[in-house]
């Protein structure tokens, strides 16, 4: 069997290319002439050069596979149009490429998220799939557009769509900030109210990706991942210090600055001609008190469980930042 990995070379997409691999998938990648092979390099995947400007652009990359892991995306874009582009047009340009030159593929996997949906109104309501989708962000609308376009084609080809929470593990470059200022002895919260958040290791979010991928029950489903706990983030500071071992000043920053620091970020963007990664709609992001889902549907239809917490898991994940001289 072969697997078509695309979003490799990034963070959650290279795990979820070795756990295709160690599970005796033959594994084809879609690199650019730009990206890092750091995590792709010398392990036996075949790596196809493409974009994802149009289908016949993709097809040296679909033909002759059995399954699609569609991990790619766009995180950070200047503007709405720009998310569309790299969400919503990349993805139906490889749902049309298929349908072109490999109709006969046993599944394509979208790999979305929560933000799609939008967050939760309480801690006693999680969203799940029968929530009505309200994204707050441009990220989250476009991640919902190209859900709508994957859906478009699930009578030529089996689809399955999950929406994953917030991801971290070795190799994650967003959470590495946090841990070099805990490691500098101060620990931030977001508010002065406790919020709360579904959060899966890379370890368990890929096998459940593998798991709708594979699975004939998952044809033309749409599943969440989740933690079977909901944290606050004040737990998962506790976690992320006792993981890195030293003392830390627990520090209360106020929403309005989070929302000033957004607004600086955008316009320090604009004017060095770069998208920044925080931005005004990353704010209202990070502001929101219950980024929580429920993942029992994908519990009951294919057999997804948790396994690794985040005291254990932000433990390993520190030891990997410090032995990769990520953190020093």
């Amino acid at each position: 069997m072969k697997v078509l990995v695309t979003g490799a070379t990034g963070f959650i997409g290279s795990f979820v290319a070795e756990y295709f691999a160690s599970q005796g998938f033959e594994v084809r990648c879609t690199i650019r002439k730009s990206s890092n092979l750091r995590w792709v390099k010398d392990r036996g995947y075949e790596l196809v050069e493409t974009d994802f400007n149009s289908p016949q652009n993709l097809e040296s990359a679909v033909v002759g596979v059995d399954y699609v892991a569609h991990i790619a995306g766009t995180i950070a874009a200047p503007d709405y149009n720009g998310y569309l582009k790299g969400n919503r047009d990349s993805t139906f340009n490889l749902l049309k490429a298929l349908e072109l030159y490999n109709p006969s593929v046993k599944k394509f996997l979208y790999c979305s998220s929560q933000t799609a949906v939008g967050p939760a109104k309480s801690l006693s309501e999680p969203v799940d799939e029968t929530t009505e989708c309200r994204p707050i962000t441009s990220y989250g609308q476009s991640k919902l557009e190209a859900e709508k376009e994957v859906l478009n084609f699930k009578d030529i080809f089996p689809v399955t769509i999950v929406r994953l929470p917030a991801i971290y593990g070795p190799r994650d470059t967003a959470l590495v900030d946090m841990f070099r200022v805990v490691h500098k002895g101060i620990a931030p919260l977001i508010g002065f109210k406790e919020r709360y958040l579904s959060l899966l290791h890379c370890d368990d979010a890929v096998e459940g990706l593998f798991l709708a991928t594979v699975s004939d029950k998952s044809t033309n489903e749409i599943f969440f991942l989740s933690s079977e706990e909901f944290y606050s983030w004040s737990y998962l500071i506790d976690c992320m210090i006792k993981a890195v071992g030293r003392k830390a000043v627990k520090i209360r920053i106020p929403n309005s600055l989070v929302y000033s620091a957004g607004f600086l970020s955008e316009k320090i963007g604009k004017l060095l001609g770069k998208t920044p990664v925080f931005n005004l709609e990353k704010a209202r992001d990070f502001t929101q008190d219950y980024w929580i889902c429920s993942s029992k549907k994908a519990q009951e239809i294919l057999g997804f469980k948790q396994k690794v917490h985040p005291e254990e898991g932000f433990a390993s994940t520190y030891r990997w930042y410090v032995q990769n001289g990520w953190i020093g």
